[in-house]
């Protein structure tokens, strides 16, 4: 019966082509859609080089100052002098990673600008990210101390500046005319961890900034590393605590500032503030924004199935004057739509894998490399399986009810 059912539907794909391209069209392209989008928000939220340890990880990035009564605020990234001063002092913290915010410098190669952007970070930064060192080493805590003028430089820079140098360890880079003797590279980072990519990593005593500066704001980010996974809600609950024992400066009389675990961090940052994590609020959003794009060309396909469907009318009233029962002709037009459904989800899976190629062999985002979740792949059949069952049972329930009089006679 299966088989007649899927020559039948082959049949009518041929016949009407262009109804047939529009159906294969819509599931096929939102497909791709999803399993791209999938993708990319995989790769923003999944744990990945070198931030692999988030399980026990917290983020802090911002801190605010606000005068309720006037109403106005000031926010920033946070200082070292917070993080050395009182966040490393907690007792549920195994390590502390601090960079500072990416800035960028100039160098000259051949006559040719390359544009280089550096972070400072401290001696633990090492510990806490999982970098790849193809040469040489991280800085230690003893050449911070002394300030030296030391780097650790990306794949990609080291190409870029030194050529095809077997290697580069114990020679110098000059970025806006200052040398730096390079003692480290790593596997380039992905653009798409935030605060963790860059080209170059600097230790942060010889930074720029005054160091006996006590301001509780200024431009470095941190993750916080508990001792155990267990250990990681107490050590957010000591941060929270230790947050209210803060100075707030004059004219202020708020002082709000945050360790998240890495989701909640994004939420916060993408739907929420200082304090509304927004986390429900962000899925409520994306939850919505998927079903809308899933919906709006199931209803189109409903559409098209209809005036398919209706255009059978005359095979429909044969069918039903030689005995044929309704629900023989609803189970047939559903298979007939699965069919349909299978084959757009076959062509959508195809055009992903190659769009997803494009993307990383294009290096669209640098060092991004995309790959399909298999995970999300079954899920996404699923939904295929689902939204043809609900484009396909509407249109079946309408050509069940035909008469068979009128059918004959359309």
């Amino acid at each position: 019966m299966l088989k007649n059912y899927f020559k039948i539907a082959i049949a009518v794909l041929k016949r009407r082509k262009f109804f047939t391209f529009i159906s294969l069209f819509g599931i096929s392209f939102t497909l791709t859609i999803l399993m791209v989008a999938t993708a990319l928000t995989d790769k923003m939220i999944s744990p990945d080089y070198p931030d692999f340890k988030r399980d026990r990880s917290l983020y802090v990035e911002r801190m605010e100052f606000k005068n309720s009564k006037e109403g106005w605020m000031n926010s920033s990234n946070v200082s070292r002098y917070f993080l050395q001063h009182y966040v490393a002092k907690l007792n549920h913290l195994q390590m502390v990673a601090i960079t500072s915010t990416s800035k960028a410098s100039n160098a000259y190669v051949n006559n040719k600008k390359l544009v280089i952007n550096y972070q400072y970070t401290n001696a633990d930064y090492w510990n806490v990210l999982e970098y790849k060192f193809l040469e040489g080493k991280p800085f230690a805590q003893k050449q911070i101390d002394n300030a030296e003028m030391v780097a650790v430089i990306t794949r990609e820079t080291k190409e870029a500046y030194f050529g095809d140098a077997p290697s580069v360890v114990g020679k110098y880079i000059s970025a806006d005319n200052i040398n730096y003797r390079v003692i480290g590279v790593v596997e380039n980072v992905s653009e798409t961890v935030r605060n963790f990519s860059g080209d170059m990593y600097l230790p942060y005593s010889i930074a720029k900034e005054d160091g006996n500066s006590t301001n509780l704001m200024g431009g470095y980010n941190a993750v916080l590393l508990a001792k155990s996974e267990d250990d990681l809600p107490k050590l957010r609950n000591e941060f929270a605590q230790m947050v209210k024992r803060l100075p707030i400066p004059t004219d202020f009389d708020k002082l709000y500032c945050n360790a998240d675990p890495f989701f909640t961090s994004i939420t916060r940052r993408l739907g929420g503030d200082a304090t509304n994590e927004a986390v429900g609020k962000v899925i409520s959003m994306a939850a919505g924004f998927l079903l809308l794009f899933l919906l709006l060309p199931t209803i189109n396909l409903v559409n098209i199935n209809i005036t398919r469907i209706m255009e059978r009318s005359s095979e429909i009233g044969v069918r039903k004057a030689f005995g044929a029962s309704s629900k023989t002709l609803v189970y047939q037009f559903i298979v007939e739509n699965m069919i349909l459904t299978f084959l757009g989800g076959f062509i959508g899976i195809v055009l992903s894998l190659l769009v997803i190629f494009l993307i990383n062999e294009t290096n669209f985002v640098s060092n991004m490399r995309l790959s399909i979740n298999l995970t999300v792949l079954c899920y996404s059949l699923l939904a295929c399986v689902f939204f043809g069952l609900l484009s396909g049972v509407y249109p079946a329930w309408r050509m069940s009810k035909l008469n068979v009089v009128k059918a004959l006679k359309a």
